[in-house]
């Protein structure tokens, strides 16, 4: 009988052994691929996509300031030659 209960302990430790061993690969399986999300997420091409667009909102915001100031000026413009004018 103390056979029998020899081989079990040896067949359970090497159960036991590869039972970490799997778990152990799937922990570095999954650090990997959160790794390669991070880096698809928050990487260098995603940082300078953000700031090359960044850079285009405030040139943008600009334009936008400059055209309504244009369009202002030349408003006051229109009105003055239409109230100017006699046939209307």
């Amino acid at each position: 009988m103390s056979d029998v209960l020899d081989e079990f302990d040896d067949e359970g430790g090497g159960a036991s052994l590869s039972f970490y061993l799997k778990i152990v690969a799937l922990f570095f399986v999954v650090l990997l691929f959160g790794l390669y999300i991070g880096d698809v997420l928050f990487g260098k091409s995603s940082l300078d996509v953000l700031l090359n667009l960044q850079q285009d909102k405030d040139t943008l915001t600009i334009k936008i300031k400059n055209l309504k100031d244009e369009n202002a000026v030349l408003q006051k413009e229109y009105f003055e030659l239409r109230q100017l004018d006699p046939d209307r």
